[in-house]
């Protein structure tokens, strides 16, 4: 292989990790964001759609993004997924009210999420089935170092600045990798191969995937530059901040002034300037649409939406928003799922409906036919969602329970606890990828899972100053390590059990499976916390008693943490059950997933 594509992964993986941190640097910063759209900080739950809403652009256009990056191409929609991710940061930091803030979420998630499938599905383009091992170890490694790094780069902004700098970061970022990753495919011309030898698609030496461009859309898109085009983007760009921002010195002046203040009604964008943002945007997707060589090939990109088959991906959109709705709006600490939950699921379960008959009548169905038909590749998503649904215990119960003990008023020092186990996953990815290409995927996950499940099993033993002791950073450091191990056999279990012209697709669907696997984890387990809890508690005394007629004393207040560390028993005890499932899973699934040799997609491919 040459330099480049080893630049362009390197590039993708340091995207990857840039967007997983974005999903947990608004931890720290979501207070401050309710408070600049007006939400009172003790109305937490109101501030929820922040957080879901760049939940909901991940997960539910992940398998549309998936299957795009199947037709045309890997390094196309990298780049496409950047700027989205970029335009997303820029609404965010300039956001005036809940609406606009969950907008700006929603977009970064959508681009956050569609560099995933499109690196892994790289991977797989890049090296062949037995080198594949170590590659997406170190994607996943990076991709965990983002979660690790993400509230540290949070701290470190909030501590010179306030919230709106994390997202011009991401903003700058976003803009410098996909313009580094545009100009490296252009000049080394990695940027129109595929490995798929089907209509349009030819086999050639860099394998990045993607439909090859006929004689004249290679015309048209190194033709004359579109000016036009420039100066619309530019003006809906410029128009568009300023209606934001709002900026003081502009609006206090006699002239200019004028310009925000509304035609009629009272929205900011019926302001003259608000005006002149949405009509040049018409007129810039006009432009895009009808021109010969378009600032951006409006026309194409919709081409290869429908031919992705976007009825199917809203269907499954709705579903998943379904799902997602129906869980991460629900407080966890009352409830399985919100009040609404039920209406969530209902919509959640026709859509699925309407979307299993589309797929049998579609001419070009999202998930061809068969495409998921092997065991390793179905297989992967369910021990997917069994490894999310473990993982996302440690990642909320570790904190609480440090909370719970050691740490009651140190949100921070809890957090720092959790840390022991993030450090750790990025080790056991890159273990998991090298040992990948040397034993089976099945039995370097159950290895990682058995990890896993040994570690919650020591959790359950721990006390009230278990954590002042050193030794409980080993039960943290070998969960770590479990769930690190079992990334990179899952990935390549899917990718050596699906035909390469569905990679993208596949590994989307296994992102998507360990997302709605950590929402319906937290909170089936939560609940069984929660009945642990209160059973505990039904049993204590009367606090009066306790306290000698007082109605609060330490005694009780000890009597109640008892009682607190187990319901987070309870939870660990439920999370060791789901990655010995999943490590069971993946003896079983994984057994005809060859990912040291000729995988079963390549098989699928030559008619073996």
């Amino acid at each position: 292989m040459t330099g480049s594509p080893r630049v362009l992964l390197a590039l993708a993986a340091v995207a990857v990790a840039f967007a997983a941190a974005d999903t947990y640097v608004v931890v720290l910063a979501l207070p401050d964001m309710m408070g600049s759209a007006g939400i009172p900080i003790d109305q937490l739950q109101r501030g929820a759609p922040i957080v879901s809403g760049f939940l909901l652009g991940y997960v539910a256009m992940l398998p549309l993004i998936g299957r795009v990056a199947d037709l045309r191409g890997r390094v196309p929609v990298l780049v496409a997924a950047l700027l989205v991710f970029a335009v997303g940061s820029l609404v965010t930091s300039l956001a005036y009210d809940l609406p606009s803030m969950v907008t700006g979420r929603f977009l970064q998630g959508v681009g956050g999420g569609g560099l995933v499938p499109a690196t892994l599905a790289l991977v797989a383009d890049l090296y062949p089935v037995e080198r594949r091992g170590v590659p997406l170890g170190v994607v996943s490694a990076v991709q965990e170092l983002g979660s690790v790094l993400g509230p540290l780069f949070g701290a470190l902004v909030l501590a010179v600045a306030d919230w709106r700098a994390i997202f011009l970061v991401n903003l700058a970022v976003g803009l410098v990798l996909a313009a580094a990753i545009r100009s490296l495919t252009h000049q080394r011309g990695l940027d129109t191969p595929s490995l798929v030898p089907r209509d349009g698609y030819s086999t050639t030496e860099s394998g990045l995937g993607g439909r090859v461009a006929s004689a004249s859309e290679r015309i048209e898109t190194h033709g004359r530059f579109d000016w036009i085009g420039l100066v619309l983007a530019l003006v809906a760009l410029v128009a568009g901040v300023l209606v934001m921002a709002q900026p003081g010195a502009v609006m206090s002046d006699l002239t200019w002034g004028q310009l925000f203040i509304p035609v009629t009604g009272d929205s900011r964008w019926l302001t003259p300037l608000g005006l002149c943002a949405v009509g040049a945007l018409v007129l810039l997707v006009v432009r895009c649409w009808t021109a010969r060589r378009p600032l951006l090939d409006l026309r194409g990109w919709a081409g290869t939406v429908r031919e992705a088959d976007l009825v199917g991906a809203l269907l499954l959109a709705v579903a998943l928003a379904g799902v997602i709705l129906a869980f991460a709006t629900a407080d966890p600490k009352l409830q399985v799922f919100s009040d609404q939950g039920l209406w969530y699921l209902a919509a959640a379960a026709v859509a699925a409906l309407l979307l299993a008959a589309h797929l049998r009548r579609a001419r070009s169905p999202l998930v061809p036919t068969g495409a998921l038909r092997s065991t390793p590749a179905w297989g992967a998503m369910l021990v997917s969602f069994f490894v999310g649904a473990a993982l996302i215990a440690a990642l909320i119960d570790i904190p609480l329970f440090a909370r719970t003990t050691v740490y009651p008023d140190s949100q921070l020092m809890a957090a720092l606890v959790l840390v022991r186990l993030l450090v750790a996953l990025p080790v056991g990815a890159v273990v998991g990828g090298y040992l990948t290409q040397r034993l089976p995927a099945g039995v370097v996950t159950a290895i990682g899972m058995a990890c896993a499940a040994a570690a919650f099993a020591w959790m359950t033993t721990w006390d009230l100053t278990s954590l002042d002791s050193p030794v409980a950073t080993v039960p943290l450091l070998l969960g770590g390590l479990g769930f690190g191990l079992a990334l990179a056999p899952v990935n390549a279990a899917v990718l050596a059990g699906t035909a390469a012209d569905v990679h993208g697709l596949a590994s989307a669907f296994v992102v998507v499976s360990r997302m709605v696997g950590m929402l319906v984890g937290i909170s089936a387990l939560t609940t069984l916390g929660l009945r642990r809890y209160y059973s505990e508690q039904a049993d204590l005394p009367p606090v009066r008693e306790v306290c000698g007629g007082s109605s609060r004393c330490d005694e009780f207040t000890h009597l109640l943490k008892v009682a607190g560390i187990a319901q987070e028993h309870t939870v660990f005890a439920g999370a060791a059950v789901c990655a010995v499932v999943a490590g069971v899973l993946a003896l079983v699934v994984f057994r005809t997933a060859e990912t040291r040799g000729v995988s079963t997609g390549e098989l699928l491919r030559s008619g073996g």
